[in-house]
């Protein structure tokens, strides 16, 4: 079990660490080499696996006006390190102060003196420390001076594609879920709580709807999606749709999924909902009964895939 921490409640005396540090923001396939590494080089040392991420984001805090949404909030990033099997997550509050630390004062007095590394496992383009003046080279000069060991994990490609949170980012923004979830390494999902909605779907459409509240993180390009929709820890098949409901001529963004075989109702509950693929671009049609029965074809086009991925 991952024990999460921060700076001022650190075990004390942790065997042998192996430390890993970054934003990890996504958790994608290249973060999840970095904590394979960390992973095998603390069980050949007998020691602690330690994967270290800052809150908030830095940019927040440095250039909040360049701040972009989260691939993955915090809750999630917790999961999913949590899951990689890592011995430690340590959440370092990051502040102006903190931001001022120079590159040599956070390996001496935090890696070294506070955390006691045995081994640091880094990505092919690190950097840190006050104004991003620490690199590999300085580490691998430093790791002489106080002891530990420096390992450089090169970078991760899905086909040709190098893997990032940037170019991770930018593919959910365009709405290639299929893509962003090759490079995730899995579906990207997006949470929150149900919350009432216009009581359009079933009344109307005959298709009902759990409204979520907009999230903290990244949402997809408007558009139709097939996910899967969690809800108490059952998986549940559906349809997401993510836009202004132009048929309406709604003027506020709505992100409404309709769960199939599903009539419970939900509302003040909490749901993840996962993108597998995109259907189809948010339409406006001339009458209610056009869009019904386009939703007819999106949920018969949905449960075809569904039933193409079953085959596999």
């Amino acid at each position: 079990m991952t024990l999460i921490c921060t700076l001022d409640n650190l075990p004390d005396n942790t065997n042998n660490p192996v430390v890993t540090i970054g934003n990890f923001d996504g958790v994608h396939k290249g973060h999840l080499a970095l904590f394979k590494k960390v992973r095998d080089r603390a069980m050949d040392l007998q020691g602690t696996s330690v994967v270290i991420t800052f809150e908030p984001h830095p940019i927040k805090v440095m250039s909040p006006e360049k701040l972009r949404p989260l691939i993955t909030i915090l809750e999630q990033k917790k999961e999913l390190v949590m899951g990689q099997g890592i011995d430690i997550l340590l959440l370092i509050k990051f502040t102006l102060n903190f931001a001022g630390i120079s590159a040599r004062g956070f390996v001496k007095d935090i890696l070294v003196d506070r955390i006691g590394i045995k081994e640091i496992v880094v990505g092919y383009d690190y950097a840190f420390g006050h104004n991003r003046e620490g690199n590999i080279k300085l580490l691998r000069e430093m790791g002489q001076e106080f002891e530990f060991t420096v390992h450089q994990v090169r970078s991760v490609y899905a086909g040709k594609t190098l893997v990032s949170s940037t170019s991770i980012r930018n593919l959910i923004v365009d709405g290639n879920l299929s893509e962003a979830n090759r490079l995730l390494g899995r579906n990207y999902q997006i949470r929150g709580k149900v919350i009432e909605g216009r009581k359009r779907g079933e009344s109307l459409l005959g298709y009902a709807t759990a409204n979520l509240r907009l999230p903290d993180g990244l949402i997809p390009r408007e558009g139709v999606y097939i996910v899967t929709a969690e809800l108490e820890g059952k998986l549940y098949q559906g349809l997401t749709n993510i836009g202004y409901n132009p048929t309406f001529k709604d003027k506020t963004l709505s992100v409404e999924t309709h769960i199939f075989d599903f009539s419970a109702n939900i509302v003040k509950q909490n749901i993840k909902v996962n993108f597998l693929s995109r259907l189809r671009d948010e339409i406006a049609f001339t009458t209610v009964e056009e869009l019904s029965q386009q939703i007819s074809r999106d949920i018969e086009q949905a449960r075809e895939f569904f039933r193409e991925q079953e085959k596999h």
